[in-house]
């Protein structure tokens, strides 16, 4: 794998294996493995995150839930439901990857048909693939930033994604998905530019406490 020059190494040994797009299975173990990470190293969900109006447990709630309603939307499949975030995010999150991956690991599942007006024609493995693990990527980055983790995400990735972004740029501003790209310093690495891109603060911190007074 060639790093881009601009980018310290990856700290996450799950994400210089993380293989490719082109292997749904294996991109989301690797990808979602690196988020296990930062789930696992968590102390307080509670804190905010660069996503305004989310806590760290949100970005977990986010992950959790929106990929049922989306699978149910093109296919028959129904997802084990897990504990509850509120509950137990960390058990919560184990139990949703965990059938995530299943899915994809079994060609009966990963090679079904997603049946979607918009999309076009695509397998369950490449519906979760681009629209899912994509967003996991992204996340780990919000989660780890929050929570005070190294938050270098794959140089390689996040090239290949700003570059398949950029040449729909149009499209994804209009989706919603995403704020207004933000800016970045010069010499600024591949994270900082994929995540300004969508529309975070890549210089964002979390609120420090005031100091007390008597």
């Amino acid at each position: 794998m060639t790093d881009d020059p601009l980018d310290p190494a990856t700290d996450d040994a799950a994400e210089r294996d993380a293989g490719s797009p082109a292997e749904p299975a294996r991109w989301h173990r690797a990808i979602a493995a690196t988020f296990t990470e930062k789930v696992l190293g968590a102390s307080d969900w509670d804190v905010p995150t660069p996503v305004a109006e989310w806590t760290a447990r949100d970005v977990v709630r986010h992950l959790v839930t929106w990929l049922p309603g989306f699978l149910g939307a093109g296919t028959q499949i129904e997802l084990a439901a897990g504990p509850s975030v509120d509950d137990d995010p960390v058990g919560a999150w184990q139990a949703h990857v965990e059938a995530v991956q299943g899915l994809l690991d079994d060609p009966q599942f990963a090679e079904m048909p997603y049946q979607s007006s918009m999309f076009g024609e695509l397998t369950v493995a490449e519906a979760i693939n681009q629209f899912y693990t994509a967003d996991i990527f992204m996340h780990t980055w919000d989660l780890a930033r929050a929570t005070g983790q190294p938050d270098r995400l794959d140089a390689q990735t996040c090239a290949h994604m700003l570059a398949g972004m950029s040449d729909m740029e149009s499209v994804i501003r209009q989706s919603g998905q995403f704020g207004e790209q933000q800016p970045v310093r010069e010499g600024s690495d591949a994270t900082d530019r994929l995540i300004a891109f969508i529309g975070r603060d890549p210089y964002w911190a979390p609120p420090t406490s005031a100091p007390a007074t008597g």
